[in-house]
């Protein structure tokens, strides 16, 4: 029995001896509680090599473009600043041309332009679905509770003929003295005139 107990107090002994070292030489356990995260606190700002932008803004921006983009306007100048771009380039000076015949650049400026205004397109796109799908949810809550209040509407109404039929209308009593009033005839419990009249 002895035997376990001393060799439980030096196995707890030898951990003891290895955790000091560790914590000299940094690490073990001291190295494990250090690199805890405390969830109590929030984390620090880390840097990053992108840089930030406002995600909400930049969706703005690109809705505006796209709104653009669908326009007659935009069309309209796309068409004039292309016709300018080759009239000037094959009329004007030697000089003072930018762009030869084939219109490489015209081609390039072009080309660059379809390649940033599909992603704008398709950001407002899914911009415009996100609000659908909120607009679908807070419609389809709004129905249920329409519904749900019909139904209640509806039970209200029903109890309320319910309780009406057992109410006593002026029509009904009215009925029930004349039916009264031709019983007690037929009973004869009233004089009829003219055996008033002959006392």
């Amino acid at each position: 029995m002895e035997d376990a107990s001393d060799r439980v107090r030096e196995r707890a002994s030898e951990r003891a001896d290895r955790l000091k070292s560790g914590a000299a030489g940094g690490t073990g356990a001291s190295a494990l509680t250090r690199s805890r995260v405390r969830l109590d606190l929030p984390r620090p700002a880390r840097r990053r090599l992108l840089p930030e932008y406002d995600p909400e803004a930049f969706g703005r921006f690109s809705e505006r473009i796209a709104r653009f983009l669908g326009t007659g306007r935009f069309i309209v100048w796309m068409t004039l600043v292309i016709i300018v771009w080759v009239l000037w380039n094959i009329f004007a000076p030697q000089e003072l041309r930018w762009d030869e015949y084939p219109f490489i650049f015209l081609t390039l400026m072009l080309s660059l332009q379809a390649s940033y205004a599909a992603p704008l397109i398709l950001l407002a796109q899914n911009r415009q679905d996100d609000r659908d799908r909120v607009n679908l949810e807070q419609d389809r809550k709004q129905n249920e509770r329409s519904i749900a209040d019909t139904e209640y509407l509806t039970r209200e109404i029903a109890a309320l003929r319910m309780g009406l039929g057992e109410v006593a209308t002026r029509d009904w009593i009215r009925s029930e003295f004349q039916d009264l009033i031709k019983e007690m005839d037929e009973r004869r419990l009233f004089p009829l005139e003219s055996d008033e009249g002959d006392r």
